[in-house]
């Protein structure tokens, strides 16, 4: 249980297994229900990245956990990412929220490559987050 007092549903760990484990889906987004616990929104396979941004609730957050697949000099690459969705359009009580119960999710997800907090869409472009997971 996170300060919040919010729990994580088992649904969200088993799909965050499926994800890392199987690559099942190319991301899962989860929101926060009735003040009181995280919950699977949706499950995608959609491989255009821009898509998945565009989809994003403009005024409202969301945790989200994409199979994220990169280019570097040597080859590709794939990095599980966390991302904290917390926009500045939000309302105050959910963007409290979703971050005093970050921690109790991260808890529940092992395995996660890097976590991306962004409030604006520039922070989970594609370039941000290719640079963010190829900083040494």
């Amino acid at each position: 249980m996170s300060m919040s007092g919010i729990e994580v549903d088992d649904e969200v760990v088993g799909i965050f297994n499926a994800i890392k484990m199987g690559h099942k889906h190319k991301y899962a987004v989860f929101k926060i229900a009735n003040a009181s616990e995280i919950v699977l929104e949706t499950t995608s396979n959609e491989a255009d990245y821009a898509k998945f941004v565009d989809e994003l609730p403009k005024k409202q957050c969301r945790y989200v956990i994409y199979d994220f697949t990169y280019t570097i000099a040597d080859g590709e690459r794939s990095k599980l990412l966390f991302i904290v969705w917390a926009p500045d359009s939000a309302g105050i009580k959910d963007k409290m929220l979703i971050t005093s119960s970050k921690d109790a999710v991260k808890k529940k997800l092992i395995g996660i490559g890097k976590e991306i907090q962004a409030t604006d869409l520039s922070e989970v472009s594609e370039k941000e987050v290719t640079a963010q997971v190829t900083a040494v």
